[in-house]
């Protein structure tokens, strides 16, 4: 005969009841029903909004069917055969052609800039008579300029091709008939006049000339280029010398 159980028995069998009861519902397709209450829709709604169109009702894991795991492991597209274009190739050429010109341009004039140097300069006289300019640019005036210089004196003037020619004051107080332009044939230094040694000395590289011009020393390897100096309405001219150098009894050099 059935056992009368215990009100103690009792309420642990109705308390088992009521969770296997509960686990039951939690695992159970949208039943709709939680313990003995019917859910609301709107909250059946919104359940079925957050479980997503993949899940499947009945599947509390949210696993995929067998169906949609098969297309999401389907094997991607072959990716279209390279065609030979290269992204990017004209950014590439066009800084490959600045690295040429960089590395390039300085090779390409070092040369010129060598041999520059290596040469004596040859600047001097050419071309026709000119007005003589003092350092203010203004016409240089014959009777002012022996005025304020002494005996002896050779200053500065702006003569054929914008050189720099010294104009030469003689003893008797009258302007010499010839100018000597002052570029240093060595390298193109403006030779300064040492009064006290009585000679052009270049303080570049030590070369010297004598008074008029003619050198002395080198490594200048040739005199101070001449000018002709006339005048003109008052005002100093200066003109190419072409004639012999008296200095050397040569041809010039700088016709």
């Amino acid at each position: 005969p059935p056992r009368n159980l215990s009100p103690g028995e009792s309420m642990l069998r109705s308390l088992v009841l009521l969770s296997a009861c509960a686990a039951a519902s939690a695992f159970a397709p949208t039943s709709g029903f939680v313990g003995t209450g019917r859910l609301s829709s709107a909250v059946k709604a919104r359940s079925a909004s957050a479980a997503g169109p993949k899940m499947q009702f009945g599947n509390p894991f949210g696993t995929q069917p067998a169906a949609n795991r098969a297309a999401n492991n389907r094997a991607p597209p072959p990716m279209p055969a390279p065609s030979g274009m290269v992204p990017d190739m004209g950014r590439r050429n066009m800084m490959n052609a600045l690295l040429l010109g960089s590395v390039a341009g300085p090779i390409l004039v070092l040369p010129a800039v060598l041999i520059s140097f290596l040469i004596p300069a040859k600047t001097g006289g050419g071309g026709g008579g000119i007005i003589a300019k003092d350092a203010l640019g203004n016409d240089v005036k014959v009777a002012d300029w022996i005025a304020a210089k002494g005996a002896g004196d050779r200053s500065l003037v702006q003569g054929l091709k914008g050189d720099a020619t010294y104009l030469i004051v003689n003893d008797d107080k009258t302007l010499e008939k010839f100018g000597v332009n002052a570029v240093c044939t060595h390298l193109g230094c403006v030779v300064p006049w040492n009064k006290s040694a009585n000679k052009f000395c270049c303080p570049c590289h030590g070369s010297q000339y004598d008074k008029n011009g003619k050198v002395v020393r080198g490594p200048a390897p040739l005199s101070l280029a001449l000018a002709n100096r006339g005048e003109a309405d008052g005002k100093v001219t200066l003109s190419t010398w072409t004639t012999t150098d008296f200095r050397t009894n040569e041809k010039p050099w700088w016709k």
